[in-house]
């Protein structure tokens, strides 16, 4: 089965897609390892009671990986180093070579680098990168055996797989308000009784509105901002310190993606934070991050084994239980009290559009909007 892609604007992700990093958190550790280097894919869950065994596919079921193989990589170290170091680790004749750095830079460098780029996979936090190196030309075909490891066409082209989701969410103070008291429309949120939150800096915000004005157009995103501010919404320098607020009883309500409300939960003995999801808009948007093979790699069978054990049963249940995000594959379900992938109400809005964000931000700032 083919599947499109939209295209996405280079100069436009160039020029805006810095605004996006990656997610800050770091989760609980000793997943996959430990101390003792025998303790490796047999600590799956280990400490979380009610984990079911992952399903999907082992990594014991996947091509051997054997050669040395360069991974730009634009995701934190201290959030998925551990899983990466794993994989290196399992196989003696396989060496994966690490380059970190941001997502929008490290595009940069491979379009400036042409043939000569040492990249044979990219691995990222942000899609709109993905697409831009698609749509450049910079990426190779998976084959249908990578993509079927996929739950949802969303989640993949033809050029890149989604290895973890995030989802936009309300996260609301439980002491101060019900499920009840909470709109499934992100529109209601505009004349919302309760103290506000949110971090307009923060780049999964400013794709948030990027989606809203995707689907509803400026006009309409303008005069929500307008009624948010006029509300007297705080403002926060990152959507973990909203999260905290949420919790803390200094604000009724904000808007995070979901994994930091899992974060403050997984922190705090006495939680009083809580998830709202709205219905089928631009408060319900997903995003993934996501690997794909470069033109330019040396093997890219190698290249695009490695992306398959980012999307095996381990790694998906890795993401869940250390990063809060959402698994993309089936049978591997998110940590808390959250619904599945399947249930969620997500708008139609291509994930490689939402780091478009140079308009976004000029509206933001001609609606009122401190950023």
């Amino acid at each position: 089965m083919t599947r499109n892609r939209v295209s996405t604007d280079r100069r436009t992700f160039l020029a805006g897609s810095a605004a996006l990093g990656a997610a800050g958190l770091a989760g609980c550790t000793g997943l996959i390892g430990g101390e003792d280097d025998d303790q490796l894919i047999g600590q799956i869950g280990s400490g979380r009671e009610g984990r079911p065994e992952p399903g999907g596919t082992p990594m014991a079921e996947l091509p051997d990986l054997e050669g040395e193989l360069t991974v730009y990589s634009g995701r934190g170290e201290f959030l998925v180093g551990e899983l990466l170091d794993h994989i290196e680790g399992l196989y003696d004749d396989f060496e994966a070579n690490i380059d970190p750095g941001g997502s929008s830079d490290l595009v940069n460098q491979i379009l400036t680098e042409g043939e000569g780029t040492h990249a044979d996979v990219f691995y990222t936090v942000d899609s709109g990168a993905l697409g831009t190196l698609a749509d450049e030309g910079r990426t190779q075909s998976l084959s249908s055996d990578t993509l079927d490891m996929i739950d949802e066409e969303t989640f993949y082209t033809d050029d890149w797989v989604g290895t973890s989701g995030r989802a936009r969410t309300i996260p609301y103070n439980t002491d101060a308000l019900s499920e009840s008291d909470m709109p499934d429309s992100i529109d209601a949120y505009a004349d919302f009784d309760g103290q506000l939150g949110w971090a307009p800096e923060y780049g999964s915000f400013q794709g948030f509105v990027t989606s809203m004005r995707i689907l509803e157009g400026d006009e309409a995103t303008r005069e929500w901002l307008e009624g948010i501010i006029d509300s007297g919404v705080a403002y926060y320098g990152n959507e973990m310190a909203v999260a905290e607020a949420v919790n803390d009883g200094e604000l009724d309500a904000g808007f995070t993606n979901h994994y930091y409300i899992q974060r403050v939960i997984e922190g705090s003995s006495d939680p009083s934070i809580a998830t709202n999801f709205t219905a089928g808009d631009a408060g319900a948007t997903f995003d993934v991050a996501g690997a794909t093979v470069i033109d330019q790699a040396d093997d890219p069978e190698l290249a695009e084994n490695f992306i398959k054990h980012l999307l095996s049963s381990e790694a998906q249940e890795f993401f869940a239980v250390e990063t809060f995000e959402y698994p993309t594959i089936e049978g591997v379900e998110p940590v808390g009290d959250l619904p599945t992938l399947e249930e969620l109400d997500v708008p139609d809005v291509d994930p490689t559009q939402l780091s478009n964000v140079d308009e976004t931000i000029e509206l933001m700032r001609e609606a009122g909007v401190d950023i």
